[in-house]
C-alpha cells in the first residue's frame, strides 16, 4: 500500500523553508546595513562634550560624581554645549532645568550662567587669528563655523608670483562676528561676511599675519572627514599654469636670411655683429 503524503505538510514545510530564507536575507541586509552605519559613523569628525551620567532634576548641583565627557559626531553637537575644558566653569552650578542620561549639558541648562565668551571656545595654547577675505575667497560665504580650511598665499617677489599652502585642515571659529551656525539674519538668510577667525597655534598665526602683508590669502574648503595632506611646495605660477617654457627667443639666436629670390642654405646665418643692409636688416654672410 503507497504512502499517501499529506498536502497540509507539504505546505507546512514549504512555508517553514520560505520563512527561514527570509529570516536569513533580513538578517543579513541588517547586519550589513549596521555595518554600513558604523563605518560612517567611524568617518565622521567626533567633539567631546560634557553629559549627565544619569537623569538629573531641577536644582541638582554639578560635580564630577554626575556628570561625564562623551564623544558625539561635530554636526550634532549643540552649539552651546559644555566642553572639558570649560567644565571648570560648571563645576559646582546648579542646574535650572533637568538633564537626561547620556545627554549633552548645555550653558543655557544652568542656574545664573551665561553662555561663555568668544575667548572660552579656545584651549590652552591656541590663538584666534582674523583674516579678511573677499568674494572668491571666502567661497562666496559658503564658509561656515565649525568647518576646516587649507589657507594658501599668492606672493610676488622678484617680478616671480608664487602660489603654495600655508597652513592645512585649520577650524574656522566664526565667519565675521557669526560664531555659531545657527545665527542668521532677521529675514533668515545667511548673513554675509568679509572675514574669517582662524583657530591657529601661536606660531601659524604669525605667519598668517606675514602672509596678509605680503600677499593674497584665499581660503580652501575642506571635507569634515578630509585629514589629508597636501603638499607645501612653494611654485612659481607660471610653472603651475605651465606657461614656464613658452619663453621668447633670446636676442642673439640665428635667423635664416633669404637673397632675391635664391634659396635657404645651411651655410647662411644672421650676423648681428655686421653693419646694417638694405632695409635696416643686418646683411647675412656665407660661412
Amino acid at each position: 500500500m503507497a504512502f499517501k503524503v499529506n498536502k497540509n505538510w507539504i505546505v507546512l514545510l514549504a512555508a517553514l523553508v520560505v520563512g527561514a530564507l527570509a529570516a536569513y536575507g533580513a538578517r543579513n541586509y541588517l547586519s550589513a546595513q549596521l555595518a554600513e552605519i558604523d563605518a560612517r559613523d567611524k568617518n565622521k569628525a567626533m567633539v567631546q562634550v560634557v553629559v549627565a551620567k544619569s537623569d538629573l532634576s531641577k536644582g541638582a548641583r554639578l560635580s564630577t560624581e554626575n556628570l561625564a565627557t562623551r564623544a558625539i559626531p561635530k554636526e550634532w553637537a549643540h552649539s552651546g554645549a559644555v566642553t572639558p575644558d570649560q567644565f571648570d566653569r560648571v563645576s559646582g552650578s546648579v542646574l535650572a532645568y533637568p538633564a537626561s542620561a547620556g545627554e549633552a549639558l548645555i550653558w543655557a541648562q544652568l542656574e545664573g550662567q551665561r553662555a561663555p565668551t568668544f575667548s572660552a571656545r579656545l584651549s590652552a595654547g591656541r590663538r584666534a587669528v582674523t583674516v579678511p577675505v573677499d568674494e572668491i575667497s571666502s567661497l562666496s560665504g559658503m564658509v561656515e563655523p565649525g568647518d576646516l580650511i587649507d589657507i594658501v598665499v599668492s606672493v610676488k617677489k622678484d617680478s616671480r608670483s608664487f602660489t603654495f599652502t600655508l597652513l592645512q585642515s585649520i577650524s574656522v571659529l566664526a565667519t565675521g562676528t557669526k560664531a555659531s551656525q545657527q545665527e542668521k539674519d532677521p529675514e533668515g538668510r545667511t548673513r554675509s561676511f568679509t572675514t574669517i577667525t582662524l583657530n591657529t597655534s601661536p606660531e601659524d598665526a604669525k605667519r598668517v599675519i606675514a602672509a596678509r602683508e605680503v600677499g593674497r590669502v584665499t581660503a580652501l574648503l575642506r571635507a569634515p572627514s578630509d585629514t589629508g595632506s597636501v603638499s607645501r611646495q612653494r611654485t612659481d605660477a607660471q610653472t603651475l599654469l605651465g606657461l614656464s617654457n613658452d619663453l621668447p627667443a633670446s636676442p642673439g639666436s640665428s635667423i635664416p636670411v633669404i637673397y632675391g629670390g635664391k634659396p635657404i642654405t645651411e651655410g647662411l646665418r644672421l650676423n648681428p655683429l655686421l653693419g646694417l643692409g638694405q632695409g635696416g636688416l643686418p646683411e647675412a654672410r656665407q660661412q
